[in-house]
């Protein structure tokens, strides 16, 4: 990890660095991990817009549906970009909206954090706060996810992290000799 902490460092910080990824990838835990060890700020996308509006995420989607979410994402992405030193973990599908690409490659080193099909399924499966999955067909939706999501987090990315069968250590490990290319 020392290695890493001096990358960051070299890196001429105050960028941002910002995770992407599929939900049940790991971006808050690892997100609030890395944040610590750096030294940064951590903010989690998700976590805001709850506080802000002051109901769930499902809430929203059920009053406003997927697009009225997403609008409501952007508004929290483009004032959380203006931060500066910190660690941003954002929803799964932040990469749906051109904007939000933009927003999210200004000042900002973006980590992939990628996850197979049968990780999303266990991560999440007793999860009740992801109202694209709270269906009876789960592996589809999340299928179905992944086709459209995940050449677009590949497109973007600087650096990509399989966070599969890996702890929260080992996946910072790997993320410091990624970083290391950057």
């Amino acid at each position: 990890m020392r290695g890493f902490l001096f990358k960051i460092a070299s890196l001429g910080m105050p960028k941002n660095l910002i995770l992407i990824g599929p939900m049940g990838a790991g971006k808050s835990s690892i997100g609030r991990r890395l944040a610590k060890q750096l030294n940064k700020k951590f903010y989690d996308c998700d976590r805001i817009l709850e506080k802000r509006t002051g109901v769930a995420i499902t809430t929203i989607f059920e009053l406003e549906g997927e697009d009225g979410f997403r609008a409501r994402e952007t508004k929290v992405l483009e004032k959380l970009v203006k931060n500066q030193n910190a660690v941003i973990a954002t929803g799964g599908g932040v990469i749906l909206k051109a904007k939000n690409l933009s927003l999210i490659r200004h000042n900002s080193i973006v980590i992939y954090l990628k996850t197979s099909l049968d990780s999303q399924i266990e991560r999440t499966k007793h999860d009740k706060k992801r109202p694209l999955i709270q269906t009876r067909e789960r592996r589809a939706t999340l299928e179905k996810l992944a086709r459209s999501r995940n050449p677009i987090y590949e497109q973007v990315a600087d650096i990509t992290i399989n966070t599969d069968g890996q702890s929260i250590d080992a996946s910072l490990e790997k993320m410091a000799s990624q970083l290391d290319a950057v």
